[in-house]
């Protein structure tokens, strides 16, 4: 009989699966010390400031270069917008199992809803669920996310579908203002990323960590870098977000206030390897769901990820060959659980694979570490 995740049965729990304990070099520790994570105030940026852009865009360089991780206030994202996507998420993730269901994920896709990666993996299994659409700034599908809830889910998610929505947009711009000041930090044309991003093909995820009677055993979400290029977090108040920085995991204290902004893949690789995606996981307690909210930027799906040639030096020669984000999304989806080593995994079966019309602008030799495929 195949493992079915229903939250609200295994939540009260005490004999969990099997599949859900992580080995013991990779088990949480449920009280990391916190990163203190640099704030960052947008306000003076947004306002038009250049003095302003120039500073903020020191700390998010700074950040970047060490770890990939910082936090944003005063980002003009409406409160109650974010009060009522919690709400939603709160509506969906507490309906029976067979009603979330009817969105289930099928295999190979990135959206719908996946309880844990039961259909997937067989071990170290997330102790969460989450429910994932996509949002296209393109034009021509200025309703996609209202029209993902209305078709796939029906008329009473409809209200969903227009909060969503509203949301993703916000998210989108505040990406790309976030491009801007990447791109100043990088020494780069302040419109160059946010041109790149400016029709984006992102993905929305919703995330839902029922309260676990063993949290110690196993973790809500793995580690792993995100493949995407930049993540937008907003958290409830419940702790759970972990980052590995200097040998030793830290957490990272929620801020109602705040979204917490990290690197991905796809930006490291844009960057030439100057910015860091950064490992990270999530912890589950024994007491609260916890609930966030990631919007994960990405660009148009057939765009080249190529790094700007003022990145490019005898100092800093090719760290990545070209690629697509739709290459990299179909790496992830259906050959290759995300980890701390995708990148290199991926550019490594790139160069290896890949037919010779492809550009491939490095050479062999750019790919250091010789990593073996995880199949998953």
């Amino acid at each position: 009989m195949a493992l079915v995740f229903d939250s609200s049965l295994l939540r009260t729990e005490f004999n969990i699966p099997t599949q859900f304990i992580w080995p013991e070099e990779e088990k949480a520790g449920l009280d990391e010390k916190e990163l203190l994570v640099p704030v960052i105030d947008l306000s003076g940026f947004l306002s038009g400031d250049p003095v302003s852009a120039s500073e903020t865009a020191r700390f998010i360089g700074e950040a970047c270069e060490k770890h990939g991780f910082f936090q944003v206030i005063n980002h003009q994202i409406d409160s109650q917008l974010i009060s009522d996507v919690h709400n939603h998420l709160d509506a969906f993730f507490t309906m029976p199992l067979s009603e979330k269901q009817r969105v289930q994920r099928k295999p190979g896709e990135s959206s719908g809803y996946a309880s844990s990666f039961t259909g997937r993996f067989s071990s170290k299994l997330p102790w969460k669920e989450t429910l994932s659409f996509p949002y296209s700034s393109s034009p021509h599908f200025s309703n996609g996310v209202k029209d993902y809830f209305s078709i796939t889910m029906g008329d009473g998610f409809k209200q969903a579908g227009e909060v969503y929505q509203r949301y993703c947009e916000e998210m989108s711009r505040l990406s790309l203002k976030i491009m801007e000041l990447l791109g100043l930090s990088l020494g780069v044309e302040k419109t160059y990323f946010r041109d790149f991003f400016e029709g984006n093909d992102s993905i929305m995820r919703l995330n839902y960590y029922p309260p676990c009677q063993k949290p110690d055993l196993t973790l809500g979400t793995g580690p792993h870098c995100d493949p995407t290029s930049l993540t937008i977090l907003h958290q409830d108040l419940v702790n759970g977000l972990q980052v590995f920085v200097d040998g030793n995991w830290h957490s990272i204290r929620p801020q109602p206030e705040a979204f917490v902004v990290n690197i991905g893949d796809t930006f490291m690789a844009l960057s030439n390897g100057r910015y860091k995606s950064c490992l990270h996981r999530a912890v589950v307690n024994s007491v609260k769901p916890r609930k966030s909210l990631a919007f994960f930027l990405c660009p148009d799906k057939n765009k080249l990820v190529s790094p700007p040639n003022e990145l490019i030096d005898e100092e800093h020669p090719r760290k990545y060959p070209d690629f697509t984000w739709s290459s990299l999304l179909e790496f992830t989806q259906k050959h290759y659980r995300a980890d701390m080593k995708t990148l290199d995994v991926f550019s490594k079966w790139l160069l290896n694979e890949m037919p010779n019309n492809v550009p491939i602008n490095p050479p062999r030799s750019a790919i250091e570490n010789d990593i073996g495929l995880k199949l998953g």
